[in-house]
């Protein structure tokens, strides 16, 4: 049951992007949307149109001209609100907007609160808490996938497959609570081998849907990827060349770098974010020394490495040494030798023995295109299809379903040590409340201002 209180009145807000531009939108919703506007706009009787069309005109302060506008209708329930809303289209100048904005409320309207216009629509049956979530994943997308991710979200995608798993668990809560009403008379409603099998089957699907959000978590936020090695190997130069910009300085002076410096850029759908880091070296230079050590530190934070080191000065035993060294933990790492354009032949098979190796020339740029496709190849999206396969991004469900899948194991417990039928019960209702949390079949006030205050202002 979805607990909340719901002021029924109409708010308005900026709904583009701060700043000066050609064009800003006002929206309005709420049951007075259209009458508060038509009392300020002059042009055809708004109340009198049919949704979803559109309407030039002026908005008029007692007479005062503020803008020549276009106002778009959405008539309730045919909205994003479900409401009446109204968009008004206006130039894109501050005080425009703040005249039109104040007018607004003077007539009645209030300021929304952060992300009310898609908590109404969550409210008012729009769409459920998760498609709710997948909104303002879909605003911060900014990879080819993870705008597919959530998209897909948003249209229902995880939804359906965490109500499909509530529904069959459902049917045998429903039976092992008609069972406690027969206690007397020693019925079983409720098959325990089926629902052994059913708990066992929802548990594997959990167990998937928990695995994806390593990638979607990375779809989500982008790979963190520390470039380390040695100092003067050309971390900076080559982090100048992946971003096709002057962002980190390069010096021959070692130890120029004494601090991690990040940027992203996108490669074939994926965000990966870069992090240059201090040389690895010791050194009596204290703040170099504090660099080391947060070099140190990102590398433990990573979920991708690159090593850069240069060929015309180690061996590879000397830089095979040094990958174990680094990566006990075994992430994905890709081996990159600098300044191939000053080696010979004969240097570059030396390194042939090298895992995952991929020569380059920072300075030059050549072999980037090889390097790219090495880190796409790295983080594993390969086999990932994101049209059929369900993808969690959102940390708070990965919490509700390692909750789901505790209750689970308590249920399995129960049943292999035959107790009660009203703690079996108990433990399916806690599996239960734990996935109604998800799509907000169960939620509250508290956990519904947690996730909308996230959100912009007239989103």
């Amino acid at each position: 049951m979805i607990n909340h209180t719901f002021n029924n009145d109409t708010i308005v807000a900026v709904a583009t992007a701060p700043g000066v531009g050609a064009i800003a939108v006002i929206r309005l919703s709420g049951p007075e949307a259209i009458t508060i506007t038509n009392e300020v706009f002059k042009g055809k009787d708004l109340s009198k149109q049919a949704s979803h069309t559109i309407h030039f005109g002026t908005i008029r302060d007692e007479g005062k001209l503020l803008d020549e506008v276009l106002v778009s209708l959405f008539v309730g329930p045919h909205s994003y609100t479900k409401e009446n809303v109204v968009e008004i289209s206006c130039h894109g100048s501050d005080y425009i907007v703040q005249q039109i904005m104040q007018l607004l409320l003077k007539k009645g309207a209030r300021l929304a609160n952060a992300g009310e216009f898609t908590k109404r629509a969550f409210l008012n049956g729009q769409f459920d808490l998760a498609q709710a979530e997948a909104v303002a994943d879909l605003i911060s997308s900014d990879s080819a996938l993870s705008h597919e991710v959530a998209m897909k979200q948003m249209r229902g995608g995880f939804s359906q497959e965490i109500k499909r798993l509530r529904a069959e668990l459902v049917h045998f809560a429903s039976m092992i609570e008609l069972e406690l009403d027969f206690g007397e008379e020693d019925v079983e409603f409720a098959d325990r081998e089926q629902l052994r099998t059913l708990i066992l089957n929802i548990q594997a699907i959990i167990r998937e849907l928990l695995k994806s959000f390593e990638l979607g978590n990375v779809i989500k936020n982008g790979v963190p990827t520390v470039i380390v090695g040695n100092p003067n190997a050309g971390k900076s130069t080559l982090l100048n060349k992946l971003l096709n910009e002057e962002k980190a300085i390069v010096s021959d002076v070692p130890g120029t770098t004494r601090d991690f410096i990040e940027d992203e850029i996108n490669i074939e759908g994926i965000t990966f974010r870069f992090i240059d880091t201090a040389g690895l070296r010791e050194t009596t230079d204290k703040v170099e020394a504090i660099g080391v050590e947060r070099t140190m530190q990102k590398l433990s934070q990573s979920s991708l490495i690159i090593y850069l080191f240069d060929m015309m000065e180690v061996t590879a035993e000397e830089v095979q040494a040094e990958l174990d060294r680094l990566n006990p933990k075994k992430l994905p790492l890709v081996a990159v030798a600098n300044k191939i354009d000053q080696a010979s032949p004969e240097k570059l098979a030396a390194f042939a023995s090298i895992d995952n190796l991929v020569q380059i020339s920072a300075a030059e740029g050549a072999n980037l295109d090889d390097l790219k496709q090495a880190l796409v190849e790295k983080v594993n999206l390969g086999k990932l299809n994101t049209q059929s396969q369900t993808i969690v991004t959102n940390l708070r469900h990965v919490d509700s379903l390692n909750k789901t899948y505790a209750a689970l194991d308590d249920v399995l417990n129960g049943l292999a040590l035959s107790i009660s039928n009203d703690l079996v019960a108990a433990d399916i209702r806690r599996a239960l409340y734990s996935l109604g949390e998800i799509t907000g079949e169960i939620t509250t006030d508290d956990l519904l201002d947690n996730i909308f205050t996230k959100f912009c202002i007239g989103k």
